[in-house]
């Protein structure tokens, strides 16, 4: 009898495709950002806030950090499935590496919006 030790690993193409997918994403808003920027006059308090206040600038800057979120859960799962042995210690970094990203998502959402 075989005797399968779950892991919890997603092995496939999803995962690979959304990584390089957020990826994409992240660089071109990366990249529009600083066109953007090289393209003002000037770079003070009001041209920041200027752009931060449209709320479609605010919704792609959200989307950026969830697309940075879910790319950096698939490479430190990944990267701790790895390397972590133990299933308990295993399960302890996806705990915390899960509440983390978490935490840093509801304060983009506090950061971007001012909850």
């Amino acid at each position: 009898m075989v005797d399968r030790v779950v892991t919890g690993a997603h092995y496939g193409l999803r995962d690979w495709l959304i990584q390089r997918i957020s990826a994409m994403l992240m660089a071109l808003c990366s990249v529009a950002l600083v066109v953007y920027l090289l393209l003002q006059p000037r770079l003070d308090y009001d041209v920041w806030t200027g752009l931060f206040s449209s709320q479609v600038i605010r919704a792609l800057s959200l989307m950026f950090m969830i697309s940075l979120f879910y790319h950096a859960w698939i490479g430190v799962r990944d990267v701790v499935m790895d390397y972590v042995k133990p299933a308990g210690a295993r399960l302890v970094c996806h705990v915390l590496v899960i509440l983390a990203l978490l935490f840093y998502a509801i304060w983009s959402v506090q950061i971007l919006w001012g909850f």
